[in-house]
């Protein structure tokens, strides 16, 4: 049945006058991308990471060219068995470059490999026999048969008519040295998505697969490469052109050397640009989801590829966004994972989407190559999203758990968006989910170990990285003139703040202890009634009052200017942990397993006696002196030598 549809349907594209076929195909072109949403998005997504600095005109223009000349291509290829060799004649012009080459392969006969891009009218180059005024030499091409046996035999025979053999790429690749051994000629389609069994390259900057076979052809009979391919004059009517491909005689310098001339043609030739095959999916080997977290494939090429190019480091094209959460907690201990995300894939441009207060941290960090602030929450807010989707992100991971950042990541028309799932809750607008197992305790696992697993589920394999951003010997060591930063708020939860009489009494004690010591009091606008009961009856130059009166990034310096930290369980534990403060750290009803801090810089956790290590007791009941003992034993440590321990 499709035989005979292909038949019916080429005989009548052969037999309709060229000026409906071109007005047809105008028309197919563009309702192709007016009404396929995945396959518009597709070909703009292509044109702006291999072009950003074209404006969108531009990706327009190219896009539509691109999506006509497929039509064209296409009309072309069924029709071919019908069309007069007067007609081919008219369709084709050869250069005189095409006629030597042949020329000089006859006369002078060599193993030749004919490369071809998917250039629209590419079948066209099987005519080639017709217009050289001497035989052609023994000619295979490589093609993929069709999965229809009978369709794929009439297909076959139209193609071979005019004296090139086809050659199926399953059972031709014998053959394919059979013939360059005889000197004759090898033709391939060398710029395919060549998935898990390619090699990793670059083109146009990006990470892809590219299909080593052109290189292993040449590498073991010593071939000579060209590149052959057809430009557009006008509707139907190419010119058959080639190019010699220098290489060093090994597979990767042919492979390397083939992906540059593309890359080269497609930059400097807008007529071959709108040629190319815009729509297909190029680049798409590195985002299968068990593996979209670490650069795969059967061989990694990109040491040569970079080398070549002068580069130590892939270009950043493979465009990452991660929606952060919404504490400064919960940011904070992400970060382990978000280095290793970062070593992991050196090709990703990652963005940070995330509060505006955090941006300066996060800049710090150097983990974003883009920081977007989330906007105010107005009715604006998921109209700022859609207008993400002209940013085409190619993955995005959401670390947040409410529906309204799923919704965030949908809006921006990523078609992969990855999150965690936990036991009897639904995501629905995720594509790709790591689904909690239902006998996971979350109370006994750290939540930085829950987002592993949600990161290795999707295939990153390096460790977290805990190291704190700045060592221990880089805060000010303890002294005679120690300075002593307390957080005594916290955001959410007041029983998680240790009770503003046990804090003065600690106050007086340092001070006792060390009379030239200064108390800084960190917070929030929200925590100074807290920090105001704590500081009266002290002056200014020991207990300094600072919360509400520092942004994120003042927050920060006071914290490294800290000798020791004491802390309740809180954001700003965590930000202290993550520049390396040596502290301490409160924990009553909540669970330091699951929350504790997860630097490496030293940190000494307390909680009330009897408490659970898990969490559960009061704070009231976690006495001053035992904290003031334990921050004297920290003040004795030298603070290069972490002292990490739970105490009850």
């Amino acid at each position: 049945m499709l035989k005979l549809l292909l038949q019916i349907s080429g005989w009548l594209i052969a037999h309709t006058p060229e000026r409906l076929l071109r007005a047809f195909t105008a028309f197919c072109g563009d309702l192709l991308i007016l009404l396929s949403p995945r396959r518009r998005r597709l070909v703009f997504s292509n044109l702006h990471h291999a072009f950003p600095e074209k404006p969108r005109a531009w990706h327009r223009r190219l896009a539509r060219k691109s999506s006509r000349r497929i039509f064209e291509t296409a009309l072309l290829s069924l029709s071919s068995p019908y069309l007069s060799e007067t007609r081919l004649r008219r369709i084709v012009r050869v250069t005189d470059p095409v006629i030597e080459c042949f020329r000089h392969h006859q006369s002078s006969p060599h193993p030749l490999i004919v490369t071809s891009p998917h250039i629209a009218y590419w079948e066209s180059l099987t005519w080639l026999a017709l217009f050289l005024p001497f035989p052609l030499r023994e000619f295979g091409i490589i093609f993929r048969p069709l999965d229809n046996p009978t369709a794929d035999a009439w297909v076959k025979s139209t193609r071979e008519r005019h004296g090139m053999k086809l050659l199926s790429r399953k059972e031709g690749l014998t053959e394919s040295f059979r013939i360059l051994k005889r000197n004759g000629t090898v033709g391939i389609l060398f710029d395919q998505n060549a998935g898990t069994q390619g090699a990793l390259t670059t083109l146009l900057g990006r990470v892809c697969s590219t299909t080593e076979l052109p290189g292993l052809l040449a590498e073991r009979s010593g071939a000579k490469i060209i590149t052959f391919y057809p430009r557009r004059l006008d509707f139907w009517r190419v010119q058959f052109e080639l190019t010699e491909i220098a290489y060093d005689g090994t597979s990767t310098g042919a492979i390397i050397a083939l992906n540059r001339w593309l890359e080269t043609t497609l930059t400097t030739d807008e007529n071959l640009c709108a040629s190319w095959l815009w729509s297909h999916d190029r680049w798409r080997h590195q985002d299968i989801p068990t593996k979209r977290f670490r650069l795969e494939s059967k061989r990694n090429l990109l040491p040569a590829d970079l080398a070549a190019r002068g580069l130590t480091t892939p270009p950043r094209k493979t465009r990452l966004f991660i929606r952060l959460p919404n504490w400064l907690g919960d940011v904070v201990m992400a970060v382990p994972l978000l280095r290793a995300l970062r070593a992991s894939r050196p090709d990703a441009e990652i963005t940070f989407i995330a509060k505006n207060a955090f941006l300066s941290l996060l800049a710090q960090t150097g983990l974003a190559d883009k920081l977007i602030p989330l906007p105010k929450r107005n009715w604006r807010y998921f109209l700022f999203f859609r207008a993400l989707r002209l940013s085409y992100p190619d993955a995005y991971l959401i670390l947040t758990h409410s529906v309204r950042g799923d919704l965030e990541a949908r809006l921006t028309g990523c078609r992969q968006r990855f999150g965690l799932v936990k036991h009897g809750r639904r995501r629905p607008l995720l594509t790709h989910r790591y689904e909690v197992p239902a006998d996971f305790d979350e109370k006994n696992h750290h939540q930085l170990e829950l987002w592993e697993n949600l990161f290795r589920h999707f295939g990153l394999e390096l460790p977290a990285d805990r190291t704190p951003l700045f060592t221990s010997s880089s805060i000010k060591s303890a002294s005679n003139a120690p300075i002593i930063g307390f957080i005594a708020g916290s955001e959410n939860t007041p029983e998680k703040r240790w009770p503003v009489a046990h804090w003065r009494t600690l106050t007086d004690s340092i001070l006792r202890a060390h009379p030239t010591a200064t108390i800084l009091l960190l917070g929030t606008t929200n925590d100074r009634a807290i920090t105001d009961a704590i500081a009266s009856g002290h002056s200014e130059s020991q207990v300094q009052n600072l919360a509400g009166r520092t942004d994120l990034p003042a927050y920060m310096e006071k914290l490294r200017s800290c000798t020791a930290l004491v802390t309740n369980d809180t954001g700003g534990m965590h930000l202290a942990n993550l520049l390396g403060v040596p502290l301490i750290a409160l924990f009553g009803p909540t669970n330091p397993v699951r929350t504790g801090p997860v630097f490496s810089g030293p940190h000494i956790l307390l909680q009330p006696p009897g408490c659970p290590p898990t969490g559960g007791g009061s704070l009231n009941d976690l006495s001053p002196e035992i904290v003031f003992s334990t921050l004297q034993d920290s003040l004795r440590t030298p603070a290069a030598a972490p002292a990490i321990s739970p105490e009850n």
